[in-house]
C-alpha cells in the first residue's frame, strides 16, 4: 500500500537542484562589516591616487539631511542611511601621492575615516569652522561637486554653494574648481576588495533570473509577464536584497500581430499571458553591498513535443554574442566612449549585423559615472559623458541588441542582452560569464523522453 506523500515533499522531490536553496546573502550586520573596511581601503589607497591624478588637493563634499549628494552616499558608513543635518566632509592631500587627511565638519564622527573637526561650543558657526580648516591648509585647488556632464558629480545645491562662496576668503575663491572628474573617477573605479565579491553579486542576479524564468514560476497559459515581474520583486525582498529599478518582462512570438521587436524602450511592454513558443526577455538588477547589477537574458517556452530551444533562436543569440565581442574588443584604455561606439558600430556594420549599442558604467549606481558608450535613442556621439576616456579597473553593463530576421517566424527578432563586466586595462572580463544559450521553460528532464 502506497503511503501518502505531502504536497510539499513531492514538490521538493521534483524541483531543480539549482533552486533547492538560495545562495548565501550576508546579514545586515555582516554586510556592514564588509562595507566599512571597503570604504576605509578606498580612502586610504584609492583616493590619494585619484586626487594626485586630477590635481585637486582639497575635495569638499557638502550635503544636507535627506538631500544627499550622490558622492556622499558612497562616503558614509554602513550604519548611516543619510547625512545628518548638514554634513561636510573634507579630504586634503598635502602633496602629490601623499596620504589624504580626512575631516568631518559635523556634529559627529562620520564613520572611522572622518573624525569630527568642529566643536560647536567653541565655534557655533559651522561655515566659519569649515573656513578655518580651509585657511589652515591653504589648498591650491578646492574641488566642489558641481558638474555639467554628470548628475553624480553635481550634488552640491545652489544654496550650499552660495553659502560656501560667501564665507570663503577672497584670496581662495579663484582656487575653486569643479570636482567632476575626481567624482567620476571615485565612483567608477573598483578596488581589488570589491572585485573579489562582484562575481558573487552577479551570480546572485543570475540565480534569481534563472529561477524566475523557469517552471517554478511560469505556468504557460496562466502566468502573465506582470506576474513574473512581481515575483522578481518579492524574491529580491525575500533574499534581503534591494533593486534599483522595476524589472521588465516582455514577449516576442511568431504571431504576425506581435510587434515587440519594434517597441520603443520608452514604453513599458503590455501585460501578456505567457504561452508555449514564446521568447521571453527579462531586464533585471539588484543592489548588494552597495554595488549594482544590470542584466538582460532570454528564455523560450517549449511547445508540446519540443525538448530543446529551436536551433534558429540559438543561432540568433549567437549574433548578439558576436556583437558583444565586437564591442568589448574595442575597449582600449584612453579611448572615449564615443570613440569605442564609433569603432564598434563600424565593425558591426561591416559584418552585416543590425544592432544598437547602449552600454553604461556600473558600480555604486546602476547607471553610474564614466564613459557612456551609446544610448538606445542616440547611436551617435553623446556630448560630455561620451567624451570621457576609458580607464582600467572600471565596471560596465555590456548592453546592446541585435536584430535578426528569423525565417521560421517570417519576421525580425530582437536579441536584447546585458551583462556586468570588468575592464582590467587590457580586456573585458564578464563578472559571472554571459548568456550563451537561451533558457528552456521548463528545463529539460533527462529521465523523460518522447
Amino acid at each position: 500500500m502506497l503511503q501518502k506523500i505531502s504536497l510539499s515533499l513531492l514538490f521538493c522531490l521534483f524541483i531543480s537542484p539549482a533552486f533547492a536553496q538560495d545562495l548565501a546573502v550576508l546579514t545586515q550586520r555582516e554586510q556592514a562589516a564588509v562595507i566599512d573596511p571597503w570604504l576605509e581601503d578606498r580612502i586610504d589607497h584609492l583616493l590619494p591616487e585619484l586626487m594626485t591624478e586630477t590635481g585637486i588637493d582639497m575635495w569638499v563634499v557638502i550635503s544636507r539631511e535627506y538631500n544627499e549628494d550622490p558622492v556622499i552616499r558612497t562616503l558614509l558608513p554602513a550604519t548611516w542611511h543619510a547625512a545628518r543635518r548638514r554634513t561636510i566632509l573634507v579630504m586634503y592631500q598635502p602633496s602629490p601621492g601623499a596620504k589624504v587627511e580626512t575631516y568631518a565638519i559635523a556634529r559627529y564622527d562620520v564613520g572611522k575615516s572622518f573624525k569630527r573637526a568642529w566643536d560647536p561650543e567653541a565655534q557655533p558657526d559651522q561655515w566659519a569652522a569649515l573656513m578655518e580648516l580651509i585657511a589652515s591648509k591653504n589648498p591650491k585647488k578646492i574641488g566642489l561637486n558641481y558638474a555639467k556632464d554628470y548628475g553624480h558629480a553635481d550634488g552640491l545645491t545652489k544654496n550650499e554653494y552660495d553659502d560656501f562662496m560667501r564665507y570663503l576668503p577672497g584670496g581662495l575663491k579663484e582656487n575653486v574648481v569643479s570636482a567632476q572628474t575626481l567624482a567620476v573617477r571615485w565612483l567608477e573605479t573598483r578596488t581589488a576588495a570589491e572585485m573579489a565579491t562582484y562575481k558573487h553579486i552577479q551570480e546572485l542576479a543570475h540565480y534569481i533570473i534563472a529561477e524566475g524564468l523557469s517552471e517554478r514560476v511560469i505556468t504557460p497559459g496562466v502566468t502573465t509577464t506582470e506576474d513574473v515581474v512581481w515575483w522578481y520583486r518579492e524574491k529580491i525582498k525575500e533574499m534581503k536584497l534591494d533593486t534599483w529599478f522595476h524589472p521588465t518582462v516582455d514577449i516576442q512570438r511568431p504571431d504576425p500581430d506581435s510587434k515587440e521587436a519594434q517597441r520603443s524602450f520608452a514604453v513599458r511592454p503590455s501585460e501578456m499571458v505567457i504561452m508555449p513558443g514564446d521568447l521571453l526577455h527579462i531586464d533585471f538588477g539588484i543592489k548588494y553591498l552597495r554595488l549594482n547589477t544590470d542584466t538582460q537574458q532570454l528564455a523560450y517556452v517549449l511547445k508540446a513535443g519540443e525538448t530543446e530551444v529551436p536551433a534558429y533562436l540559438q543561432e540568433a543569440l549567437k549574433v548578439g554574442n558576436r556583437l558583444q565581442d565586437i564591442l568589448t574588443q574595442n575597449y582600449i584604455t584612453g579611448r572615449t566612449g564615443n570613440e569605442i561606439l564609433r569603432e564598434a558600430r563600424k565593425q558591426m556594420e561591416s559584418e552585416g549585423i543590425r544592432g544598437s549599442i547602449y552600454t553604461h558604467p556600473l558600480g555604486f549606481y546602476g547607471h553610474s559615472a564614466g564613459p557612456t558608450i551609446g544610448m538606445w535613442d542616440n547611436q551617435g556621439d553623446t556630448p560630455g559623458a561620451g567624451d570621457f576616456p576609458l580607464h582600467k579597473n572600471t565596471g560596465y553593463a555590456i548592453e546592446l541588441n541585435a536584430v535578426v530576421y528569423v525565417e521560421e517566424w517570417q519576421k525580425d527578432v530582437r536579441i536584447m542582452l546585458e551583462e556586468g563586466a570588468f575592464f582590467n586595462g587590457e580586456k573585458v572580463v564578464y563578472y559571472n560569464g554571459r548568456q550563451k544559450s537561451i533558457l528552456a521553460i521548463p528545463r529539460v528532464s533527462d529521465y523523460l523522453g518522447y
